[in-house]
């Protein structure tokens, strides 16, 4: 028969250790953040649901997405025991220049619908954490204001090319002389995607008060005081528009693009030179042969053609076919280091994330963001420890094969 006994007081407290009591709501909120999924539904709960859904979503049936982030979940990884992991280092070498971490921020698009501190956010972190940070054509903070506010940051400049050349001219005499040293040509967007939430929520840049976006803000009234408190939502790099996405890109962006084009660009700009939207082997080796130093397997996050090519499945038939003339660069579907850990496994040099940092953005400002870096950097160590990994560069395609 098992004896009984009181427990002593001594006993109990070792057990009964209540969470410390934060007050900050922001603090709370990420400190139960603990993946960048956690920091998803966070977003969720803090913004509009046009606002996320502009952020979360994907084109159409939005499959190029689905199937992106599956890639990752179905890699295998095969890890080495005995290696001595007491110590790793997470930094790479992107374009010559080191970077702490092995992923840069990507540039995303009206950022400041998402939180109100916006660019500006993700570019004190980046500079605080040594990582890139990319501003978009379509950021909603100067090209000078990022850099007055990050100016030890590495800063990148997003373009489209639209079918005004002159505005793009402009755009990248204002981004060199700014600081900006790598400028990525997205070149994915001859036409906008049928973002199909972004239609039903009826989502305009700037978002407008209907009765539905004006009962639903009832529901997150911080977001809307801050929107309305703060400088008027507009686009840093051109003048305001009232429509959809869509119809933003289609009015604007040059649906002519070609190689002439991407030749202008590179005997336009000084510094290094980045494709962004590649996505077969084949364009990747030609858009080398015509001065790209760097090349992005993506399919914009998922949001132009659904059903479009699984960036991670592309990556090795990619480095076969630039052959170390260029690095290879991954983005879309990342949620999480080991994410990375395997891209990096296969091949990458570097990931870009976006999503992952706009929710953090969403959920709590500079602080999601940060917190959104921690997390990653967290996921990367681990990873790599548990894989008997010590350097970026000691991974190979072995360590993680796609099943």
């Amino acid at each position: 028969m098992t004896k009984r006994r009181v427990p002593k007081p001594s006993e109990l407290k070792q057990i009964l250790r209540p969470k410390p009591v934060r007050l900050n709501p922001t603090e709370r909120r990420l400190g139960n953040a603990h993946t960048i999924p956690d920091l998803r539904a966070a977003a969720r709960r803090r913004t509009p649901k046009a606002v996320f859904d502009y952020t979360d979503g994907a084109a159409e049936l939005e499959d190029s997405l689905r199937r992106a982030r599956q890639a990752f979940r179905s890699v295998e990884f095969h890890p080495n025991v005995l290696r001595g992991v007491a110590d790793v280092d997470t930094s790479v070498t992107v374009l010559g220049k080191r970077a702490e971490l092995p992923f840069a921020f990507a540039p995303t698009g009206f950022t400041r619908m998402m939180h109100h501190e916006g660019e500006l956010a993700v570019a004190r972190v980046a500079q605080r954490e040594n990582i890139p940070y990319a501003l978009s054509t379509m950021g909603t903070t100067s090209i000078e204001a990022v850099a007055k506010a990050a100016p030890d940051a590495r800063k990148w400049f997003q373009l489209y090319v639209w079918r005004d050349h002159a505005a793009g001219q402009e755009l990248m005499r204002r981004a060199w002389e700014s600081g900006y040293d790598t400028l990525l040509l997205t070149v994915d967007t001859p036409v906008g995607g049928a973002r199909m939430r972004d239609v039903r929520n009826g989502l305009t840049i700037p978002p407008t008060l209907t009765l539905r976006t004006f009962l639903d803000g009832a529901t997150h009234p911080s977001w809307w005081l801050n929107l309305l408190t703060t400088e008027p939502l507009s686009f840093a790099s051109l003048d305001s528009w009232g429509g959809t996405v869509q119809e933003l890109i289609n009015k604007l962006f040059d649906p002519t693009l070609s190689y002439g084009d991407l030749d202008w660009v590179r005997e336009s700009w000084p510094g290094k030179l980045v494709v962004k939207g590649i996505q077969n082997a084949e364009d990747a080796r030609d858009v080398v042969k015509h001065g790209a130093d760097a090349v992005i397997l993506s399919n914009h996050g998922g949001r132009q053609l659904d059903r479009a090519p699984t960036p991670l499945e592309l990556l090795r038939p990619t480095l076969d076919a630039v052959d170390g003339s260029a690095e290879v660069w991954l983005d879309t579907g990342i949620l999480s280091g080991g994410d990375i850990v395997a891209a990096l496994a296969q091949g990458a040099t570097t990931c870009l994330i976006g999503r992952a940092y706009l929710y953090g953005l969403m959920a709590g400002g500079e602080r999601g963001v940060q917190r959104c870096v921690d997390i990653l950097r967290t996921e990367i160590i681990r990873t790599m420890q548990l894989l008997g990994v010590r350097t970026i560069s000691a991974l190979r395609p072995s360590h993680a094969t796609l099943r």
